[in-house]
């Protein structure tokens, strides 16, 4: 997809505002969060601009992800992490701010305080089933 001239996101990976730049391919950038939730709080993002996870080529998403893999394993060795959360949000109402799709690498060290949780609603037996079978028969 071509850049979204409105989107911050394009805009970093055109070069056009400045980034604590990560690593850098063909088709992935990962930089620096400027509000980390962590200390090496890290995004990745595709260089194409697609809103969201269901809008990107399985190629194109395959290589976001050998990136976030390549940043999680970095980040973990140098600030010698206890564990890292990944986080992806798609659309407004699951908490998505750019509607660039991006991925959080979080790292987590014991005692750190960082919330991350997704809680419970719980769930009756017939809703489960019911749920399952509507997605089997939409996939």
């Amino acid at each position: 997809m071509p850049a979204d001239e409105n989107c911050i996101f394009c805009k970093i990976a055109a070069g056009k505002i400045p980034c604590r730049k990560l690593f850098e391919d063909e088709y992935s950038l990962a930089f620096l969060d400027i509000e980390p939730a962590s200390k090496g709080h890290a995004l990745i993002i595709p260089k194409s601009h697609y809103p969201t996870l269901l809008d990107i080529p399985e190629m194109e998403l395959g290589r976001a992800i050998a990136t976030v893999q390549k940043v999680a394993a970095a980040a973990m060795k140098a600030l010698h992490a206890d564990g890292f959360n990944l986080v992806q949000n798609n659309r407004k109402a699951a908490g998505q701010a750019v509607h660039h799709l991006h991925f959080h690498v979080v790292p987590r060290f014991e005692g750190d305080n960082v919330r991350l949780t997704l809680g419970s609603k719980g769930a009756m037996e017939s809703e489960l089933a019911e749920w399952e079978k509507k997605i089997k028969e939409n996939i």
